[in-house]
């Protein structure tokens, strides 16, 4: 089947269509400023690349409507029509309580999505409003399926979503974890099992999606039973602009300190925050490490405080699951970044963790860097949300 993935923002949109029959990345491109002074970038393998500006996008639909003109397109095109689509699979951030799994979207779908949106205020209406652009421009006959960030860790027990709050807070407003990165999660997890050469079934997996936004995931028997981020993604590690946990109290603190309001915090929690704010340098890795490796004790400090943050996790959900068969590492940090990797690993040796380090001499590709000795397997898995989109929107389709 070939299926559109859609990732819709504000003002940008970003698209894929894959053959789910051979994981084949057809054509992929963004479509950014919309509104503005639109952008269009496309890419097929054997194709001419679209990188075009000042492209006429006042709204999604129009967006959506390049999308599929370049798709078509008897030059660079790769299907010979819009009939050949014959699924749309859409990122969705939050589906609150209300979706375990991805869904077919129909009306009652649509106003549930719009429930959900004091949860997600800045991404679900971004994501309605792709959903409607397709609606709009291929028709209502074409199957479109939601595929929420928030969807796999709805397994989680109470002991690990509810928060100490008065209990109405959760009963009345939905103040609880959710957790994000779902999508990723249940990939990797699942290909690691693949790995493995066991079901999922029976293992017990700590995966760390590790990037600019990072969060942990304990995944017992295929299901998540824990995981880092909370009620928003500001929780947990810190990350490359976002705090991640702390004492509630400094917020106060610094409010009163400084005169600022709660939209000024935020935005010190969750753009000037993490080990951006603590270096001073750079919310990329990349260049902290290169600050660290000429002396700079803050750039140092910010990627020591990562790595004992991940370290902290990995033994708490290695705790809570009674035990752990292997540990995952993806995403842009996570699959790139060797050293990070190794100072993640360093001193897990107590709990069966041994390390290759030629092994882990590796960029970007499935690989087992552990010891073959090691009792638990530390192993390197990209992740492809995209896919795993695709896959849930064709079995649903």
């Amino acid at each position: 089947m070939k299926v559109l993935v859609i990732n819709a923002g504000s003002s940008s949109l970003k698209y894929q269509l894959l053959d789910t029959n051979t994981q084949e990345v057809l054509a992929k491109g963004l479509c950014e400023r919309i509104g503005i002074d639109g952008k269009f970038t496309y890419k097929a393998p054997g194709k001419e690349a679209i990188d075009a500006k000042d492209v006429a996008m006042p709204t999604h639909s129009e967006a959506i409507q390049a999308v599929l003109d370049a798709l078509v397109d008897p030059a660079n095109g790769v299907v010979g029509s819009m009939q050949e689509i014959e699924a749309v699979g859409h990122r969705v951030v939050h589906g609150g309580e209300t979706f375990a799994s991805s869904v077919k979207i129909d009306d009652k779908v649509m106003a549930a999505l719009e429930e959900c949106i004091p949860l997600a205020p800045l991404h679900n209406p971004a994501n309605i409003t792709g959903i409607k652009a397709c609606t709009k421009v291929m028709g209502p006959d074409v199957p479109q399926v939601a595929v929420f960030d928030t969807a796999f860790h709805q397994t989680m027990p109470p002991v690990a979503y509810t928060y100490a709050l008065p209990y109405e807070y959760y009963e009345q407003d939905k103040v609880r974890r959710y957790g994000f990165h779902g999508t990723s999660h249940k990939y990797v997890t699942q290909r690691a099992a693949d790995m493995l050469g066991k079901p999922i079934e029976s293992l017990k997996l700590i995966s760390c999606h590790l990037g600019n936004g990072s969060s942990i995931a304990a995944v017992c028997h295929g299901k998540s039973v824990d995981t880092s981020m909370g009620f928003t993604p500001l929780a947990g590690l810190p990350m490359g602009t976002r705090s991640g946990d702390l004492d509630a109290g400094i917020l106060e603190f610094l409010m009163n300190k400084y005169g600022m309001d709660i939209k000024e915090m935020l935005n010190v929690l969750n753009k000037k925050s993490g080990v951006q704010g603590v270096s001073g340098v750079s919310s990329d890795f990349r260049d902290l490490g290169s600050a660290a490796a000429e002396g700079n004790t803050r750039a140092a400090l910010a990627l020591d405080m990562f790595s004992y943050g991940v370290k902290k996790y990995i033994g708490a959900y290695a705790a809570a699951m009674g035990g752990v068969d292997a540990i995952i590492f993806t995403a842009g940090v996570g699959e790139n970044d060797a050293q990070q990797r190794m100072a993640i690993a360093d001193r897990l040796e107590f709990m069966g963790v041994k390390m290759d380090a030629d092994a882990n001499n590796v960029r970007g590709k499935e690989a087992i860097i552990s010891a073959i000795d090691s009792k638990v397997k530390v192993l390197l898995i990209p992740t492809n949300e995209e896919l795993m989109i695709a896959l849930d929107t064709a079995a649903l389709a």
